[in-house]
This record gives structure tokens, sequence and C-alpha cells, in this order.
């Protein structure tokens, strides 16, 4: 397997949690300038981590920043007072995130990116939010007063991928941010997951946008404040967990049963299994089967929570109205 080192072969994870994780069982104890605080609300498991120490966040690969992952295992069993749950816990981050006023007054216009290809479905969450979710930024140049009052201007786009458009996803984003020039702009995303019972039923926002390797398209480019000048709130869900962590969990349940220690964070380990695994199924990604059920219900989830958060007339009794 050329070119992969031990850094490379750490388990991958895309959550903030994750990767808190990780990296507090391979200094064993807990990073400095990182705070985390949890919370058991009726809907979900809340965990906020504040990366404060640069070079803590380096070792857990995120950089500084707010990070908040609601947890909802009741999400799998598509019950619908279990998604409005999820989604209003959702709408009450982003809105602490962003301090938006839900009152008339707050006039601050927003563009949502759903990135991913439609095409994949382990891919095509942020899409499928795009789809659901209220658009208004094309009434407001004729809108009444009152309805100005209600909603908030809001415009969409699904950039699609490299491999469909032939132009760098973040480029796409950057020229759209230039000509429209949104106060905020929102980004939802698929992710990798280190545990596989997060997959599509865990969601991640965090105030830093997208960086380079986030995602399962691992793209290059970032889209943060600082590539597009503006704040960005990144909305990501799990979706895809490398084959590699689920032979490494197997391997870490054999060494429990057998009263030794776990080997599933140790790199060289990691390194063998990579190579024991072959080339073809040492990269492989694995989704779980019922995979198209999951983005559909957790989509409506994050658009009705975008449409709560966004519109200030948009109260939790409609939020579900638009959905479809």
């Amino acid at each position: 397997m050329d070119g992969w080192n031990e850094q490379e072969h750490s388990i991958r994870t895309d959550l903030a949690i994750e990767a808190n994780e990780l990296a507090m069982a391979r200094q064993g104890q807990n990073l400095p300038g990182v705070e985390v605080f949890t919370e058991q609300t009726p809907a979900a498991l809340k965990t906020r981590i504040l990366v404060q120490d640069p070079h803590s966040g380096q070792m857990m690969g995120k950089v500084p920043g707010r990070y908040v992952t609601l947890e909802a295992p009741s999400l799998r069993d598509r019950d619908r007072t279990a998604q409005e749950q999820v989604g209003l816990e959702l709408a009450k981050e982003l809105e602490n995130m962003l301090n938006l006023n839900t009152n008339a007054g707050d006039e601050r216009t927003c563009f949502v990116v759903g990135l991913g290809n439609w095409n994949a479905t382990p891919d095509a969450v942020g899409p499928k939010v795009v789809n659901q979710i209220l658009v208004t930024r094309h009434m407001f140049r004729n809108a009444r007063p009152d309805l100005k009052g209600t909603l908030r201007s809001v415009s969409a786009l699904a950039p699609g991928v490299l491999g469909i458009t032939g132009i760098e996803t973040a480029e796409i984003i950057q020229a759209v941010v230039q000509k429209i020039r949104p106060d905020f702009v929102i980004v939802v995303d698929a992710l990798a997951a280190r545990n596989t019972a997060r997959l599509g039923v865990s969601i991640q926002v965090a105030d830093v946008g997208i960086h380079p390797g986030s995602g399962i398209g691992n793209r290059r480019f970032g889209i943060t404040r600082e590539t597009l000048g503006v704040p960005v709130i990144a909305i990501g869900v799990p979706t895809v967990v490398e084959a590699i962590t689920i032979a490494a969990d197997a391997m870490d349940a054999f060494e429990t049963s057998q009263g030794r220690a776990a080997v599933s964070t140790n790199p060289a380990f990691l390194n063998t299994l990579k190579r024991g695994l072959g080339e073809q199924f040492g990269s492989l990604i694995v989704t779980p089967k019922e995979v198209d059920v999951l983005i559909d219900d957790i989509a409506k989830v994050i658009a009705g929570a975008l449409n709560v958060a966004l519109h200030p007339g948009v109260g939790p009794e409609d939020a579900w109205k638009y959905l479809h």
C-alpha cells in the first residue's frame, strides 16, 4: 500500500465528538483547551464541544470552533413526533450559532448549499435538503412589507460534484456568494463516522464551515468564512463508515473477550489491518442497507429545522407543512 503511513491509517471520522474520543484514547487524558458539555433532552443526546486550543484541535483533526452533535436513535423508528422534536432541537442550535432573531427585524439573508452527489444515495442528503426547504429570495423584490416581516430572504443551490460539473464545488459557491452577497451561508453535507450506531441518526452542526477532506467527497477547497467572506455554518450527517473501522471493532471485541486492551487506536495495527484487507477492501466504505429511508427522513428533519430557524413566521406547528 504505497503512500500510506501510520498517521494516514488513523481511523477516519468527520464527527468532532468521535475525533475527541479517539484523541483522548491516544493521549490517555482530556485534551487541554477542549470543553465538552452533554445534555440529554427528550429528543436527543446533545454534545457540545468547544475547541479553543489549536494544538488540541490538530490532534483531533478539527479547527478551533463550536461543534454540536445531536444523537437520536429514535429516528430509525420513523416516528413523526420524534423527527419533529429532533428538528426543533436542531433549529435551536442554528438560532444560537447564528444569533438569529426569530422576531421581525432580523433581515439578514441566507444562502443554503446542499453539497453532495444526488446520484449517490449516501451522498445525497445535501441536495435532498435543498429540495425541501422554503426558498424566498425571488419573492422579496416586490414583496409586501408584512411578508418581509414573517419570512427571511433564503436562496438555495445543490451545485453537484466535480465529476458531474467539471467545476470545483467551492468555486461555484464562491461565485454565487460574490453575486448574491448573502449575510451568511449554511452548507449541508454527508459525513463519515467512526461508530456505525451513529449512521443516519446523528446530526453535527459547526460554526467552522467545511474544510478540505471533510465529507465523503474529500473536497479539496475549504468552504469557510475565510474563503467566502461571510459566516458559514456546516450541518453534517454521517452516512458511511470505513470497512477498516468495522474490522477494527471486531478485533477490539475479540481482544476484550480475551482480557486484552483494544487495538483500534494503534496506527501500526491499522496499518497492518489495511494491508491485510488488501487494496480493494482496505479503502472500502459501507453504508446501511436502509440508507434510502434514512436519508429521506433525516433530510426532512434538517429541512424542517431550517424552515423554523430561518423564517420568523414559521413556527414549530408549521415547520413540516412545506415538506413533501
